[in-house]
């Protein structure tokens, strides 16, 4: 086994010289992780109404919180269990397969350096069977009310059974798999829909099926292993599949299996799977849903309708809720580990110098306020670098602010940022603005003659708080300790700090 080293890099032959060492398989052995790490809760008797949602709120919003497994649920089979709260704490390390003591930059760093998705890639295996094919449920059979699917927030607009889900779907011109996180609202007990986004890849993949007036296959994944449901909502290139992903990051192929009515490979070990079609047409309503944003959907959204044909699950099912909440939360605490490590090799990738630091903040969802620290090289440095986070990739969709800063300043503290931003920039002068850029339909911002038209667009807002170029010579000094003064500071007089 590989050795980690203490800089947030670790040692491996097999990626590089980078580490991915994942001590589970699914989500069960992800649980006796937790449990290990002392960061685990189990609660009995607490009901889906209201109960799940409020105690899930309430632990969502710090690090130091264990996940939540609830077990005999009111009205539904004991052994028929939910898992929340899983990316915190040490466990945020662990399912990421890096040290326990690795901090969220040393992970981002981690992160970064393992996800190869165009160049280590081993496709899945095909098995004949798994533990997904304990039950099956098909026909008249079909049944979701089985589940004890929570009301995660007080205004939802119904029950959501996916949120720490993955949808596969099949690109019906290259056969290309792909997974995508897209929630999905119970709408009776044989059908369903999901929201996937515009220009995300399973609506795209709708799109065609429905231009050819032909239903979609669809197997959702509800408590697959959390790496590859985490995959799932990253920002993987199109026509690779996710599938590929987790097995080169894992080092050996995902054993999967095929759906009896669609044929689609899902996780030979998942928790629940459920197959289905989704109709080219018709459509029912979505939401309101407590998003990302920390702001609820728009009342009256309509998405695609899903005919479920068979449900499959273990014995003793484990439903997976990984839900948005007011920011920031532990959906904003994954995605500014993994969107920071994808936005930053964006802006290398573009040719920006001297990229010191970036960090995609938690109090924005990880997607509005995106922060880049850069050692200046040359004038216009700093708005080159703003103008090309705010555009790339991984950094267009959502996005708000982008400020850039000096690579004195951490770009993951955001009094720092703050700092820099009110002492270092002209409201004026160091300020640029960007129309017409791809936004979420979650944002709340859109105004509603606008949402109406269709035009899901925002604008963006780059501000250069960098010393100025020009005349940085001549910039007073700041009075702040240099890294070395403070660090002997704290030697010396660290007992004070009780």
């Amino acid at each position: 086994m590989a050795q980690a080293r203490d800089d947030g890099h670790a040692a491996d032959d097999r990626t590089g010289g980078q580490r991915f060492d994942v001590a589970y398989s699914d989500l069960r052995d992800w649980i006796a992780e937790a449990e290990a790490l002392g960061e685990l809760e189990v609660l009995t008797g607490v009901d889906w109404q209201e109960g799940i949602g409020a105690a899930t709120e309430l632990v969502s919003h710090s690090d130091t919180t264990p996940a939540l497994l609830f077990d005999e649920i009111p009205g539904h089979a004991k052994g028929f269990r939910v898992l929340t709260n899983i990316f915190g704490g040490q466990r945020k390390a662990m399912t990421l397969g890096f040290p326990a003591h690795y901090d969220k930059q040393a992970l981002s760093n981690g992160f970064s350096e393992i996800y190869r998705p165009n160049d280590t890639l081993i496709p899945p295996a095909i098995v004949d069977t798994g533990p997904i094919l304990d039950h099956v449920l098909e026909g008249d059979a079909v049944d979701l009310d089985i589940f004890p699917t929570p009301f995660w927030h007080p205004g939802d607009g119904g029950r959501y059974i996916g949120t720490g889900s993955f949808n596969l779907t099949r690109d019906p011109d290259s056969g290309w798999l792909n997974l995508g996180c897209y929630r999905v609202m119970l709408n009776d007990r044989q059908s369903l829909s999901y929201n996937a986004g515009p220009g995300k890849h399973g609506r795209l993949h709708h799109q065609k099926y429905a231009a050819r007036g032909e239903h979609m296959p669809v197997a959702i994944v509800v408590g697959g292993d959390p790496l590859t449901f985490l995959l799932s909502g990253i920002e993987a290139p199109a026509e690779i599949s996710e599938y590929d992903i987790a097995g080169g990051m894992r080092g050996r192929p995902l054993e999967l299996v095929r759906g009896r009515h669609t044929g689609l490979p899902f996780p030979a070990n998942a928790e629940i799977v459920i197959e289905g079609f989704v109709d080219p047409e018709a459509v029912v309503p979505e939401g309101p849903f407590g998003d990302w944003t920390g702001t609820y959907t728009e009342a009256g959204r309509k998405r695609p309708l899903v005919r479920v044909s068979a449900i499959y699950h273990r014995k003793d099912p484990i439903l997976l809720g990984f839900i948005p909440q007011s920011l920031p939360d532990e959906y904003s605490r994954f995605r500014a580990i993994t969107r920071t490590a994808i936005v930053r090799r964006n802006i290398e990738a573009s040719g920006i110098p001297g990229i010191a630091g970036v960090w995609c903040h938690e109090v924005g969802g990880a997607r509005m306020l995106t922060v880049v620290a850069i050692e200046q090289r040359h004038p216009g440095h700093a708005r080159q670098a703003g103008h090309i986070a705010c555009q790339c990739h991984a950094g267009a969709y959502g996005g708000k602010w982008v400020i850039v800063v000096d690579d004195d300043i951490d770009p993951s503290n955001l009094d720092e940022v703050i700092w820099a931003a009110l002492t270092r920039s002209d409201p004026v002068t160091s300020t640029d603005f960007i129309r017409g850029a791809w936004t979420s339909p979650a944002d709340p911002r859109i105004p509603p003659e606008q949402r109406a038209a269709g035009d899901i667009t925002n604008s963006r807002m780059i501000i250069d708080a960098c010393i100025p170029f020009h005349w940085r010579d001549r910039f007073p000094a700041s009075s702040r300790p240099t890294p070395e003064q403070r660090a002997a500071a704290r030697a010396r007089f660290g007992h004070l700090l009780r």
